[in-house]
């Protein structure tokens, strides 16, 4: 079942969303060459619970780290470890908080120091992925224009979009009814309501779609080896259209 929030639920969420966008900003200026992973989701940890909240993942079935952290071939869900950064890696910082009974969600892909013109393409991508599906949501959309929009986005730049993993709709629950796939046919699926909110995040590679999940059984790569980017907000549909909830003040 989808849950549709009252005015003072979006509110809640406004909140859990304005610290998950700070806490993926703080993530995001601690990206330097020679810091580890681990130290970054140690701050993290530390900046969310100094707020009186939770990070949403950790302990989350089992996910040992407050944030995920992938790099390079790395599409989600990597864990934070003793690894340094390099210049060149794209580090893909996934975050939530969980405050006043709501979570927020959202994910950014940096680069350490600078990278290369084909890294810097796939960035700009996802990017305009994101742009695309939020341009499209509003009460009475469909579930699939999203998708649309993400898929012709990304394959126009010759990107391959992931279909394993997917958004979600978000609230009381890091993650609920409905999917949000990042691929799909316009006009299809379940239509927008106001007071509806999702997370929408295109995960798209340079190279393929197809992904395989590392030892770890946590750790998604690209099945080619080829390079992923990530980006995320909670949005919520509102009689005013739609609105980014994980913005910082």
């Amino acid at each position: 079942m989808v849950s549709i929030k009252t005015t003072a639920q979006l509110d809640r969420m406004r909140r859990a969303g304005r610290l998950t966008a700070e806490a993926r900003r703080l993530a995001g200026s601690l990206v330097a060459p020679g810091v580890t992973t681990q130290s970054i989701d140690r701050r993290v940890r530390e900046f969310i619970e100094s707020h009186g909240a939770i990070p949403s993942f950790l302990n989350y079935n089992g996910f040992p780290a407050s944030c995920c952290i992938s790099l390079n071939d790395q599409v989600i869900h990597g864990i934070p470890s003793s690894r340094k950064l390099e210049e060149g890696d794209l580090v893909k910082i996934d975050v939530g908080a969980f405050i006043g009974g709501y979570h927020g969600d959202c994910a950014e892909t940096f680069v350490c120091g600078s990278c290369d013109k084909s890294a810097q393409a796939l960035l700009d991508t996802v990017h305009r992925c994101f742009e695309a599906a939020f341009a499209v949501i509003r009460a009475g959309a469909r579930i699939g224009d999203i998708g649309h929009a993400v898929q012709i986005t990304a394959e126009s730049g010759g990107c391959g979009v992931v279909r394993e993993y997917i958004g979600h709709g978000i609230g009381e629950r890091m993650h609920e009814s409905p999917d949000v796939p990042n691929y799909g046919n316009a006009g299809h699926g379940l239509r927008l309501e106001e007071g509806m909110t999702i997370a929408v995040e295109p995960m798209i590679n340079a190279g393929g779609y197809k992904v395989r999940t590392l030892g770890d059984r946590w750790t998604v790569v690209t099945a080619d080896g080829s390079l992923s980017a990530h980006y995320e907000n909670t949005i919520a549909i509102t009689p005013n259209g739609p609105e980014i909830l994980t913005v910082c003040e």
